[in-house]
């Protein structure tokens, strides 16, 4: 069986749709806020194959902290330490 894996920048997006729609249902607890809750828990379970919004939450701390893990470092492109710096 072959296990798809989100792109971690819909991950991130999930997530960011959830804080946001979190810290507004707290502040104005409207039913189109509490709609967007539903709707990106549900999406978030649903792209993290979970079944609770913990499980999604630690699911894609997983994913994002792997695609961290897999990119290489940059380097800085830094002068040689004999060339003096000029302005």
């Amino acid at each position: 069986m072959v296990v798809l894996k989100p792109e971690p920048r819909h991950v991130r997006s999930l997530l960011t749709r959830y804080a946001n729609a979190r810290i507004a249902l707290a502040e104005k607890p409207v039913p189109a806020w509490q709609r967007e809750l539903a709707d990106v828990t549900h999406a978030l379970c649903a792209a993290t194959g979970t079944r609770s919004i913990t499980s999604a939450i630690a699911a894609a701390d997983e994913i994002l902290a792997a695609a961290g893990r897999s990119r290489t470092p940059r380097r800085a492109s830094l002068p040689p330490t004999d060339t003096p710096l000029t302005a």
